[in-house]
């Protein structure tokens, strides 16, 4: 298995090349980067926002399983994406996951390189649990799969076509024991 790369170079790199320097304040990232511990199994990264007395602050977090036996490619391109977020976040200062300005910045991003493909979803390998519980809607009788039980929740079908798309108890789904 191939060591992890150091991911602030490369931050740094891509915030100078894509995003114009402005993830850096008097060279300090706006945005902390980080590798995953080892639980990040089932997505190669994310962007992730928090706000506590008054002050924002952001990181990304790149998935050291998923990643660490994949080309570099994968990893520039798994950054660049989280780094679209943070910029669509913390520069443009719109809550947008993957729309206009994402998907524009996207596209900019790889018509002026050629070393690796940012893409809003990945196809790298990833272990599933399988899906082994069975949820029954008490309204509709409608049959879903989880991974694990889950507390209140209810059928998104029963809930838009007969509440206005608002959670209600008479769409609780229940788990067969």
């Amino acid at each position: 298995m191939m060591a992890v790369i150091p991911l602030l170079p490369l931050f740094h790199k891509f915030n100078k090349l894509y995003f114009n320097n402005s993830l850096v304040i008097d060279l300090e990232p706006i945005v902390k980067v980080r590798w995953s511990d080892n639980r990040l199994t089932t997505t190669a990264g994310f962007y992730k926002r928090t706000k506590a007395k008054g002050y924002i602050s952001s990181e990304i977090v790149l998935s050291k399983p998923i990643l660490e036996s994949l080309p570099s490619r994968d990893i520039q391109s798994t950054l660049c994406h989280e780094m679209i977020h943070a910029w669509i976040d913390r520069i443009l200062k719109i809550n947008e996951m993957h729309g206009t300005n994402f998907v524009n910045k996207m596209n900019k991003i790889n018509t002026q390189q050629d070393s690796f493909k940012i893409t809003i979803k990945h196809n790298f390998p990833v272990f599933r649990k399988e899906l082994k519980y069975k949820g029954i809607c008490r309204h509709c009788g409608l049959i879903y799969m989880y991974r694990r039980r889950m507390k209140n929740i209810a059928c998104k079908s029963c809930c838009n076509l007969y509440f206005n798309g608002i959670w209600n108890e008479k769409c609780l789904i229940v788990f067969q024991k």
